[in-house]
């Protein structure tokens, strides 16, 4: 029985509680923020990433996502309250809303989404009658152009063409013949539009010879002439030509001047303006004059 006893294993040591230098380092990164977040979002991004790549990289499966994508924003795209039904164009002749229609899709009802607004805008303002344009997409699926045309206030004669132009000198249009647009003055000559304020400040400050104002002629871009009716032309200084007509009507008013035979009234210098008279006045006073000499030497 003594022996037995004595033959027991010895005791173990006791155990060291201390980490091993390994686990030591890894306990105190895990306790640095920034690592222990590493772990918990990092890794599992890093996984996720690399099996959506693995299965991105296959050609089938981006083909797949593509049409799925496609489909769905299609889908989205083509829903009720974002389709298109109809055109509707308001503020301008018919003439004008035809050409500003032919700009604009034709086909309906289509997306709103594949509607430019801004383009079809840029588009619209481009034509010469039109100014401003507002185009939206209102209710009832209405594809809505709203024109603010260009007011035409005179026509220019741009060679054999017609223009209207507006009170910026901008064309908006043509006319075929002088007769549609009565109403408006006639300039001519170039730099006309260009000039177009005072061509209006000239036919408006025509007063009782308004009536009889065929056009007005820019001449060598610096000065206007006023044509009159029978023929008469009313020749204006570079400057101050609105006070120069003023002029001409006080001595038409007080001589009854442009109801007699003159051709031309030419106001360029102001401190002597000149009468030239037509051809038939001009050759019948010739003939008065030279019958007066002839009599004048007989009687001598």
């Amino acid at each position: 029985m003594r022996s037995l006893m004595q033959r027991r294993a010895p005791a173990t040591a006791p155990r060291d509680p201390a980490p091993s230098k390994l686990g030591y380092r890894f306990q105190r990164l895990m306790l640095t923020p920034g690592f222990r977040a590493t772990v918990r979002i990092g890794v599992p991004i890093l996984l996720i990433a690399a099996i959506a790549g693995s299965w991105y990289s296959k050609p089938e499966n981006r083909s797949a996502l593509a049409a799925t994508i496609a489909e769905t924003k299609r889908s989205f795209q083509e829903r009720p309250q974002f389709m298109v039904q109809a055109l509707n164009i308001t503020g301008a002749d018919e003439q004008t809303m035809a050409t500003v229609a032919g700009l604009v899709p034709s086909e309906y009802p289509m997306s709103s989404f594949d509607l430019d607004l801004e383009a079809i805008r840029r588009d619209v303002e481009a034509l010469e009658p039109v100014q401003t344009a507002s185009v939206r997409v209102g209710q009832a699926g209405l594809l809505e152009v709203v024109l603010t045309p260009r007011l035409p206030v005179a026509l220019w004669r741009d060679g054999p063409v017609l223009r209207l132009i507006d009170a910026e000198g901008v064309r908006s249009g043509t006319v075929s013949s002088r007769a549609d647009r009565l109403d408006l003055p006639l300039i001519a000559g170039d730099g006309a539009e260009q000039n177009i304020q005072e061509a209006l400040a000239l036919y408006a400050g025509a007063g009782p010879l308004r009536e009889r104002v065929r056009g007005l002629v820019r001449m060598g871009e610096r000065r206007w002439d006023i044509i009159l009716d029978r023929e008469q032309r009313i020749l204006l200084p570079g400057d101050g030509a609105v006070a120069a007509l003023d002029r001409v009507i006080a001595l038409n008013d007080a001589q009854d001047m442009l109801s007699r035979d003159v051709a031309i009234v030419d106001m360029r210098n102001a401190e002597r303006p000149t009468l030239r008279m037509n051809e038939e006045a001009a050759a019948a006073l010739r003939r008065a004059s030279t019958t007066n000499d002839n009599n004048n030497g007989a009687s001598n």
